[in-house]
C-alpha cells in the first residue's frame, strides 16, 4: 500500500479518511454552515476551488504519484464514496436545520443532515479537485477531435456543481404580501425578518378560476365526508345533471355560480347576487333507490359572508357541497424599480415574472377570502449564480452532442 502507482485501495482510504475528519469535525464544531458561503466568501472560495488542481497539476509535473489524483482510479474512488453519502442520505430521516439534537444524529456525525454535514463536504471538495485534475491532465495533451467532448462534458460538470454550491448562500427566497390597489416595497425573509428591497409590486386586480362544484355525502355524527377511505363524488357540470352517491339518485336543478342566501320566517333560499362576497349554490332532489325516501333543497358551499348549507337526507347522512377549488388564480400587477422602468404583467402559478433580477412567483392569497381575495402573497426569489449552473450545463450537452457526433464508425470490411 501507498507505493507508486496507487490503486482503489489508496483511493477508499483517502475517501475514508475525508469522512471520518468530516465525522470528528461535525462532532467539535457542528455541522457545515452553507449559507456562510455568501458574498464575498463564496468568491474567495471559488478562487480556492480553482487554484487547488491546478497546483495539484503543476505539481504532479514533478512528481509523478500525484498524477494519480488525475486517474481514472481516483475519479471511481470518490464517486463511490459520494454515492456511499448519498445512500446514507436516503436510508437515515434526515431533519430541518434547528430540529436534531447529538442523540438524534448517528453518533454524531451528521448523517440525518447529510448534505450539511462536514463528511458530505469534504468529499464534494475532493471530487471538485479530481474533476480539475482530469479536466488540467486532458487539456495538456489536448486533441480538438477527440478531446473536445471529453473537455465540454467534464468543465461543464465542474461549472454546475460549483456554482450550484457556492450560489447557495446567495439565495434570497423572500415572501411578500400585497393588498389591492397597494404598493409594497417589503418582504418577509425565512427568518420572519421583513427585508426593503429594491423593487416594488402594486397588485391592479387578482381574479380565480374555479372548478365546478361537486356533491358529497356527509356522516352526520362524524362530520367525516363518505365513505371514509375513498370518498366519492358528483361533479356538476351543467344543470340538469343526474348521478348517484351511496344509493342516493342526485339531480342538480339549478345552479347559481353567484348567489346570496336569503332567510324568511320558514326556510332559506337562494337568489342571483352579482356583487363581491356571492357564493354558489345548488338546488337538488335526492331520492332514495331502494326506500323510495325523497329530499329537495338549496345546498351551498358558503364563504365569510355566507354560511355554507347542507341537505339532510336521513338521521345518518346528509348532502354537502365542499368549497370549490381554484383552477387557476393570478394577479396583474405593476413592478416599480428604483434603477429601472415601470413594467405591467399577470403572475399565475408556473408563470412567474422576471424583473431586476428577480422571479416573482404566484404563491397564495387570502383563502378565507376565496375568488373574493383583497390579497395576494408572492414568492421571490433571486439567484445570481444560476446563469452560470445553466452555463455549465449547456456545456455538458454540448459535450454529449460532441461525443455522439466523433464517435468511432464502424466500416463494412469485405
Amino acid at each position: 500500500m501507498w507505493k507508486h502507482p496507487w490503486g482503489y485501495l489508496e483511493g477508499m482510504t483517502i475517501c475514508g479518511g475525508l469522512i471520518v475528519t468530516g465525522g470528528v469535525l461535525q462532532i467539535i464544531v457542528g455541522e457545515f454552515n452553507s449559507s456562510a458561503l455568501s458574498y464575498p466568501v463564496n468568491v474567495m472560495a471559488l478562487v480556492a476551488i480553482v487554484l487547488a488542481p491546478v497546483a495539484l497539476h503543476l505539481l504532479s509535473l514533478r512528481h509523478a504519484a500525484l498524477r494519480w489524483f488525475s486517474s481514472y482510479r481516483a475519479s471511481v474512488t470518490v464517486l463511490f464514496a459520494l454515492l456511499f453519502l448519498i445512500l446514507v442520505a436516503g436510508l437515515v430521516p434526515q431533519t430541518d436545520r434547528g430540529t436534531a439534537t447529538g442523540a438524534d444524529t448517528a453518533i454524531g456525525l451528521g448523517f440525518d443532515r447529510v448534505v450539511s454535514s462536514w463528511s458530505f463536504t469534504l468529499t464534494f471538495v475532493y471530487l471538485l479537485t479530481v474533476l480539475g485534475t482530469v479536466v488540467l491532465r486532458r487539456l495538456q495533451r489536448f486533441d480538438a477531435r477527440r478531446d473536445t467532448g471529453f473537455v465540454l462534458n467534464h468543465v461543464g460538470l465542474f461549472v454546475a456543481l460549483v456554482c450550484a454550491a457556492l450560489g447557495a448562500g446567495d439565495l434570497q427566497r423572500l415572501r411578500m404580501t400585497v393588498a389591492l390597489n397597494t404598493t409594497e416595497w417589503r418582504a418577509v425573509n425565512e427568518r420572519n425578518e421583513l427585508e426593503e428591497l429594491p423593487l416594488a409590486l402594486e397588485l391592479n386586480s387578482f381574479v380565480i378560476d374555479e372548478y365546478p362544484p361537486r356533491l358529497m355525502m356527509l356522516d352526520n355524527a362524524t362530520g367525516e365526508v363518505l365513505p371514509k377511505e375513498r370518498p366519492e363524488n358528483i361533479r356538476v357540470e351543467t344543470c340538469p345533471h343526474v348521478g348517484s352517491l351511496r344509493g342516493w339518485e342526485i339531480e342538480a336543478v339549478k345552479y347559481l355560480p353567484s348567489a346570496a342566501a336569503v332567510t324568511t320566517k320558514d326556510t332559506v333560499f337562494f337568489t342571483e347576487f352579482q356583487s363581491e362576497g356571492a357564493t354558489s349554490a345548488l338546488y337538488v332532489r335526492a331520492r332514495h333507490v331502494r326506500t323510495g325516501l325523497s329530499r329537495e333543497g338549496w345546498i351551498s358551499c358558503g364563504n365569510y359572508m355566507f354560511p355554507y348549507r347542507a341537505l339532510r337526507l336521513n338521521d345518518d347522512e346528509s348532502l354537502i357541497m365542499p368549497r370549490r377549488e381554484p383552477r387557476r388564480f393570478a394577479s396583474a400587477v405593476t413592478a416599480y424599480s428604483k434603477d429601472g422602468p415601470a413594467r405591467d404583467a399577470t403572475i399565475e402559478v408556473n408563470k412567474p415574472m422576471r424583473y431586476g433580477g428577480w422571479k416573482i412567483y404566484q404563491s397564495s392569497y387570502d383563502e378565507a377570502r376565496g375568488k373574493w381575495s383583497r390579497t395576494s402573497v408572492f414568492e421571490l426569489v433571486r439567484d445570481p449564480w444560476l446563469p452560470a449552473v445553466y452555463v455549465g450545463i449547456w456545456m455538458m450537452i454540448a459535450g454529449a452532442v460532441c461525443l455522439f457526433v466523433s464517435a468511432p464508425k464502424k466500416h463494412d470490411k469485405r
